[in-house]
């Protein structure tokens, strides 16, 4: 069974810095793209940092651009989100997802981990 599990979630003052991890089980995890979207208080999800299968191809949205980075280690099936310089609307619930080579949508989801950003 596939699985995608995220941890590093927690509380942190405007201006700190978090790392989000994702680890994955149950699938070919170097045949995927992988991402983070997150999910703001009464807000829908959005889209935050994509990863291709190989750790060549990054991108972010604007609103993360140049305090998150994304990275992967295909050896350790893990995904990781570094975030730095956090402000209050970053506060969300992130998601890690796989999406496999054709795939129109996103194969796997994780369960999501809480990021609060508060003074």
């Amino acid at each position: 069974e596939a699985q995608l599990v995220e941890s590093g979630g927690g509380l942190v003052q405007p201006g700190g810095s978090l790392r989000l991890s994702c680890a994955a089980s149950g699938f070919t995890f170097g045949d995927y793209a992988l991402s983070w979207v997150r999910q703001r208080p009464g807000k829908g999800l959005e889209w935050v940092s994509s990863i291709g299968w190989n750790g060549m191809s990054i991108y972010y949205s604007d609103a993360v651009r140049g305090r998150f980075t994304i990275s992967r280690d295909n050896a350790k099936n893990t995904l990781n989100l570094e975030m730095e310089s956090l402000k209050s609307e970053d506060t969300a619930v992130y998601y890690c997802a796989a999406q496999g080579v054709g795939a129109s949508s996103y194969n796997y989801w994780g369960q999501g981990t809480q990021v609060t950003v508060s003074s």
